[in-house]
């Protein structure tokens, strides 16, 4: 690819700001100077500026813990997105959240610029479990259990595959639980709708894995961290 396209790739700067490193004469490749931004460069290729190597990497992924408050978006005119909680240096081209969390959900949010790996998390036909963990008005028990594992039929009529419920904790007396749910699609407010059809409501909800990636201990809200490509396989 040209070489001003491999540097904003690898948010080195705009392609404007590119242009401008390369007229101050600060940019190599495999030692020779960069004279023009039209220069084909491939990825095996040493690519430096002002000395510092700028290794080439097509497919980024964040792992984040999504705090209330802030939408699953790209951008936003008015609102705060998740993006915006990345570094600067961290905003590469294309970053996107893998699917959405509700922006008063809480927990894992993978971000990355691979469209492929995206669509094979998402795609209904992939049933790539996602587990989360709430907080209910009600008193959730088995009976409500086997309701779930059976498939729920929405208000309006749609059919939901059978979900996992586990009841970790359930308060009598203030009318509340604690639970476990693992669903394998991702429909607008789905658990939020799951409950109500049943007759209770999710005061707080929060993901803690999606496949095999789970959210570390560590990782406080609002926080995340780059995954290796060896995590991902």
């Amino acid at each position: 690819m040209r070489i001003d396209k491999y540097l904003a790739n690898m948010n080195v700067g705009s392609r404007k700001e590119v242009h401008s490193l390369i007229k101050k004469k600060v940019v190599t490749v495999n030692g020779e100077l960069v004279t023009t931004p039209k220069q084909q460069v491939k990825e095996t290729d040493l690519v430096a500026v002002d000395g510092n190597k700028i290794a080439y990497q097509q497919y980024h992924y964040f792992l984040l813990n999504k705090p209330k408050g802030v939408i699953s978006a790209t951008e936003d005119r008015s609102q705060k997105t998740v993006i915006s909680l990345l570094k600067a240096k961290d905003r590469y081209q294309d970053i996107a959240p893998v699917g959405r969390l509700d922006k008063d959900t809480t927990g894992l949010l993978l971000l990355t610029n691979d469209g492929p790996l995206a669509h094979e998390l998402l795609a209904p036909n992939k049933h790539v479990a996602k587990v989360y963990r709430a907080k209910i008005a009600g008193v959730a028990d088995q009976e409500t259990a086997e309701k779930f594992a059976q498939g729920l039929i929405l208000g309006d009529g749609t059919k939901l595959k059978p979900a996992k419920l586990k009841v970790l904790k359930q308060d009598q007396d203030n009318n509340l639980s604690q639970i476990e749910i693992e669903i394998q699609e991702g429909k607008y407010h789905q658990i939020k709708r799951m409950f109500g059809a049943v007759g209770m409501k999710v005061l707080e909800l929060d993901r803690i894995s999606m496949g095999k990636l789970h959210l570390p201990a560590d990782l406080k809200r609002g926080e995340y961290k780059e995954i290796d490509l060896a995590e991902i396989k």
